[in-house]
Order: structure tokens, then C-alpha cells, then sequence
């Protein structure tokens, strides 16, 4: 399974289950629920788009700009981060932590549709589903960062990386879902739909 615990480590997986629970008024079984169907989606774009020596340089230089992993060291912070606060005045997010920006670039025009899949397989309201969705963008862009950092990894390295993770999620019960959810064009292939949509992203940078 994909969790926030496998990806961050039991303590600060536990602790940002913690904090999107509190934001989104779910309980944290809940939101692992959640966690565990979407996670696998974001990784999986990344992955797919890091195959090609353009994603995988676009991808590091995404990271090396952008996404050094210091979010990850204010854990307790991140609804404030991303939502800003008082949503009447809040700034405009850094790329760091500009959730809907990744996502949208991520998914295109199917970010609704997936948290709308999301929420069926779940039991959680979609806007519940939508608010854990930008929590998560931005730390597994921070997670990456992170790894980049403290494994020396450049763009190969990075395809590697992610290529490994996404062998993980193909042979995980969640493969399946993501299959029915990011087949944009229903060719029975999920590889080029979310290809374009993680290029699409990373071109935008």
C-alpha cells in the first residue's frame, strides 16, 4: 500500500495525516483511505513523464528551482502554507507549495473527475477529497526534492528513482484503479494520457 507513512516514514507520514485530517474535518483512517488511491496517481505521472531524458532533466530542474524538501520540516504548518490562512486575503503560494498549480498541470481537466472517483471509492465528500488532494501535491514534490538532496540524484537518477516506485504501484491492488481513472482517451493504456498530462506540468514550470 501507498501511504503517506511509506513515503515520509511513520513519524512524519503520521504527523501529515494528522494535519490533513484537522483541515479537512476527516477522521485519519479516512484520509489514509484517500491517500492510498491518490498518491499512487501523482507518483505514477511523474514517473511516466521522467522516462524521457526531456521529462526526467524538466523534472530535476523542477526540483532543483523549486522543491528543495524544507516543506516537509513544517509539517504542522502546511494548511496555512497552502490555503493561506484567511482565504479572503491569502497570498499568492509560492511554486512550492502552489498546489492546484501542480495538480492542475498534473491532470489537466481531469482533476475534477479524479477527485470525484476518489470520493466514490472512499465515502468522503469530494471537496473533502479535492482538499487532500492539494496536500499532497506539494509534498510529493517536497519528498522528491528531499530524496534528490540526500541521494545525489540527478535526472537519470530521478527516472530511476520513480520508475522503481512505479513498478510498486503497477503491482499494488491500487494499479487497477488508476488504470479506470487516467485512461483520458480509453485506449486501454493509461501510459501516454498521463505522460502528457505530468509533460504538461513540468513545461510549464
Amino acid at each position: 500500500m501507498f501511504s503517506l507513512q511509506d513515503l515520509l516514514g511513520q513519524q512524519q507520514g503520521t504527523q501529515a495525516v494528522e494535519e490533513i485530517s484537522s483541515q479537512v474535518g476527516a477522521n485519519p483512517t479516512d484520509v489514509n483511505s484517500v491517500v492510498q488511491m491518490a498518491l499512487p496517481m501523482i507518483l505514477n505521472g511523474l514517473a511516466n513523464n521522467a522516462r524521457t531524458p526531456e521529462g526526467a532533466q524538466s523534472l530535476n530542474n523542477a526540483l532543483e528551482q523549486d522543491h528543495s524538501g524544507g516543506l516537509l520540516d513544517n509539517l504542522g504548518g502546511l494548511g496555512g502554507l497552502i490555503f493561506g490562512g484567511n482565504q479572503s486575503s491569502a497570498p499568492i503560494p509560492s511554486r512550492q507549495t502552489d498546489a492546484g498549480g501542480i495538480l492542475g498541470h498534473i491532470f489537466g481537466n481531469n482533476q475534477g473527475q479524479v477527485a470525484n472517483q476518489v470520493s466514490r471509492n472512499s465515502g468522503l465528500d469530494i471537496g473533502q477529497v479535492s482538499q487532500i488532494l492539494m496536500f499532497l501535491a506539494p509534498l510529493v514534490m517536497a519528498y522528491l526534492g528531499r530524496q534528490k538532496q540526500q541521494q545525489g540524484l540527478d535526472s537519470d537518477g530521478l527516472s530511476g528513482y520513480l520508475g522503481q516506485q512505479q513498478q510498486q504501484i503497477q503491482n499494488s491492488p491500487q494499479g487497477g484503479l488508476l488504470d479506470g481513472l487516467l485512461d483520458r482517451d480509453r485506449d486501454g493504456s493509461t501510459v501516454d494520457d498521463i505522460a502528457s498530462m505530468a509533460m504538461s506540468y513540468l513545461r510549464n514550470r
